[in-house]
């Protein structure tokens, strides 16, 4: 058991990512124009991010064109869970022979009207097309990259299967030729809806503020937005999660059934939220076997 517990350990040691690429290389938008501090030797948790980036960490290389992973992390559209639900879950997915990348994004609870609402889905949209941009650099499937989305991260990585922009081939922006849709998604303990009876409401305060339209409670409940071109989905959640009830994943899961979207959900007896990748034989750990076994039923591993 000790020793599990050492290789565990070993193998979770925390690493830089091999890369960190900028979203924005010629000035944000909306930007507030404050200095990003880089938090991640200081802290597990981000609490704000003004400079949008990405984390790579690479698959080992071989002969075939590895899939990718966009990670999201949670914290309510307020902070960004980055460490157990971003870093830890990138050296997992590379172990599958998954690169992936962690995305920091700018989390609304921080950001002014009128661009509140935007900047979230604007830099996750940003990072898609951007992977798909340097796909053949980095050595990625184009066919097989996909979103990993955590509580609030899951809302966005939903956000981003249902209202994603598709490329368009004339563009004279290099980026816009590239589509922002991931070909698969994958949400963990999602906040799926806007709606008062499924939401979490510290995140629908952090991105909608406390008197949203009724037509914003709309547009942003995903459970509203699938359509026949939303990605197949895995859904993971535990039962006796009262932070985000299971029922978000419940009503996303019944509509892209409606849709003939192929969807497999999981809801674990136990776990609570926010588990993630945090302690060796934790029970909540069944997710990552759940996981690896959809994405092999998804052809989405090399093995």
């Amino acid at each position: 058991m000790k020793l599990f517990v050492s290789l565990w350990m070993c193998f979770f040691m925390w690493e830089k990512p091999q890369e960190k690429i900028v979203l924005y290389l010629e000035g944000i938008p909306c930007s507030s124009n404050e200095v990003n501090v880089d938090l991640l030797n200081t802290k597990k948790i981000s609490q704000k991010i003004t400079n949008p980036q990405m984390w790579y960490y690479p698959a080992a290389v071989s002969k075939v064109k590895k899939p990718a992973i966009l990670l999201i992390p949670g914290g309510g559209y307020k902070n960004l869970a980055f460490e157990y639900e971003g870093i830890k879950v990138a050296k997992w997915l590379n172990q599958l022979g998954i690169s992936a990348f962690v995305l920091m994004y700018r989390t609304p609870y921080w950001e002014p009207e009128p661009c509140k609402k935007k900047v979230a889905l604007m830099d996750a949209q940003r990072a898609m097309r951007i992977i798909r941009q340097k796909a053949s650099q980095w050595h990625i499937d184009l066919s097989k990259i996909g979103v990993m989305g955590f509580s609030a991260g899951g809302h966005l990585a939903a956000s981003l299967s249902t209202q994603f922009e598709l490329g368009i081939a004339g563009s004279e922006n290099q980026l816009k030729k590239f589509s922002s849709r991931p070909d698969f998604s994958i949400l963990i303990y999602p906040v799926i809806s806007m709606q008062k009876e499924l939401t979490h409401m510290g995140s629908r305060n952090s991105l909608l503020g406390e008197n949203p339209t009724k037509a914003e409670l709309n547009s942003y409940s995903n459970e509203l937005q699938v359509k026949s071109d939303t990605p197949k989905t895995l859904l993971i959640h535990a039962k006796d999660d009262n932070v985000v009830i299971p029922e978000n994943s419940i009503q996303y899961y019944k509509a892209l059934q409606k849709n003939k979207i192929p969807t497999t959900l999981h809801l674990m007896d136990e776990g609570g939220h926010g588990f993630g990748i945090k302690t060796p034989l934790a029970p909540t750990n069944l997710w990552l076997k759940i996981t690896k076994d959809w994405l092999q039923d998804q052809k989405l591993l090399d093995y």
